[in-house]
This record gives structure tokens, sequence and C-alpha cells, in this order.
């Protein structure tokens, strides 16, 4: 690698909220690389190989910076050309790409897939669904958590994704135990991280609360931007309002017959060769 020349374009991957490089954004990464493009999974700040303590603990601040780092270590590197890197978000990091990108001129082009916004998913929920008094019982409940864990108390997590179903199951969370909790995407972090995956800090949860990625979304126009959702998908809401509120050059891709976490894996279904022509055309 260290003889090619400093001219090929790159791509930050990001992963679903509460993942890690392993579950989805590999896939995205690999996909990408055999179109061309040099790629790199990361894994955010307190999730599976990066550091930060306590893990799991949710800071989308840090998360977001998380990106700007990204392209810094790829602004260095011997075969990347600086000025053509672009970021891609998946999920929850397809928020926090928009809010990298607001103040990271260097990233060129940004993408999503099946995005949420993980201010409006903890302030509000799923369609409004989340009432002004159930957020301040789980502020509450927040706040009391994180004075025990300051007096050396037990940890305790917000389960992103339960780890048994039955015929009660919402059916959002058995859509995230198909995929997170099954052979079929389910993958435990070694070392310091070896606990199941989506399962965030309760006392540091509330941090999203403060999280307004698509505030001054427009800010990042020329650069251009994609947004891409299922038609089926639960989240489909984030990449539309997200879409509404951006300003040109955005598309906004919905993919027939796919839910939210249909395009975490599903190779017949995500569309590689829009995301790469995105790429491809603005890098």
């Amino acid at each position: 690698m260290s003889t090619l020349k400093k001219n090929y374009p790159a791509i930050v991957v990001g992963h679903p909220m509460g993942a890690v490089k392993e579950q989805s954004s590999n896939l995205y990464a690999a996909k990408l690389a055999e179109k061309g493009f040099i790629t790199l999974a990361i894994d955010l700040s307190f999730w599976g190989e990066s550091e930060g303590e306590p893990g799991h603990l949710v800071s989308p601040e840090i998360y977001s910076d998380d990106f700007s780092a990204a392209v810094d270590y790829l602004s260095t590197h011997s075969s990347v050309d600086p000025n053509r890197i672009g970021v891609l978000g998946i999920c929850g990091s397809g928020s926090f790409v928009i809010s990298a990108a607001k103040i990271d001129s260097r990233m060129k082009a940004v993408a999503t897939v099946s995005m949420y916004d993980m201010g409006v998913a903890a302030r509000s929920g799923l369609n409004g669904s989340t009432s002004l008094e159930q957020r301040k019982e789980l502020i509450a409940l927040a706040t009391q958590q994180r004075l025990v864990e300051f007096k050396g108390g037990d940890k305790v997590y917000i389960p992103g994704t339960v780890n048994e179903i039955d015929e009660n199951t919402h059916p959002i969370q058995k859509e995230f135990y198909d995929f997170y909790r099954t052979p079929r995407g389910a993958y435990t972090p070694e070392g310091e991280r070896s606990e199941l995956t989506t399962k965030p800090l309760l006392s540091s949860l509330v941090k999203f609360m403060n999280f307004y990625p698509f505030n001054d979304i427009e800010t990042i126009s020329p650069r251009p931007m994609l947004f891409i959702t299922g038609d089926i998908a639960h989240s489909r809401e984030f990449s539309e309002d997200a879409y509404e509120k951006a300003q040109e050059p955005k598309e906004l891709v919905i993919v027939p017959n796919a839910g939210h976490v249909d395009l975490y894996d599903r190779v017949g279904l995500i569309p590689f060769e829009k995301l790469s022509g995105f790429f491809t055309d603005n890098l």
C-alpha cells in the first residue's frame, strides 16, 4: 500500500447505534472497497475495539467527532486523496455523520442508510410515541443511576435489543432480535468489551435528548447528501425529515420491500450500485 500514489477516494463507514463494526458496517466497507474506494469501518468510542470508559457509554458529541478523527487518519494515509473523503452512516451513525459534516468541510459527500435521528428517538420516540411525562421519568431514572455509579454501584443497561422474544414482543424488537441475537448478525467483542452489543448505559442514554443533528443541516450544502431508507422501514420518518430539511444537492432513495434492519445486511436489497455511484460522482 505504501507504494501507491495518493489519489484514491476514501469512505468512512459507521455502524448502527449500539452495534460494532462487525455488524453491518464491515459489509458496506467491503462492498464499496470492491468498487475501488479505500474504506474504513470504525468502532465508535466506548464500543467494540475502540477505547473509552465505561464501555457502552452514550456520547453523541464524541461519536460525531469519531468521524472527524477517522478523516484525520485517512487524510494522512499514503494512498488516500485527502480532498476525496466521504462518510456513510448506518442507523444511528447516520445522525452522527450529519452532525460531523456540519462542522467538518473535509467530508465531501454524506450518505446515510436506515438512519435514526437519535435525538428525536430519545426525546419523542418513533412517530411521537413517547410522552413528555415518560421522557421526564427516564431522565429521573438516569439521573438516579448516574449517582449510583458515581458511588461505585453496578451499571445498568437499556436493552436496545432484548435477549429473548415471545408472542408479546413488539415487532420492532423482533426485527432487531433477528439480527443482533441470532447467527445472522450476532457478535460479541473480545476483551473488555465482551458484552452483548446494543446495550447502552442507562445513566448516559439521556444525552441523546440534547442531540439535534438536523439543526442547520442545510449548511452542509453544496456538498451532496444521499438518504437511503426502506419503504416499510419503521425509521423511514427520519430519512424523510432530513431530506426535507437539507438543501440541494440531495437525494432520497426508498428501497421497495425493505425494512429498517433489512438494509443492514440483505445484499439483494441494499442498493450498492447507487451508493458507489454517488461516491464515484462526488469524490
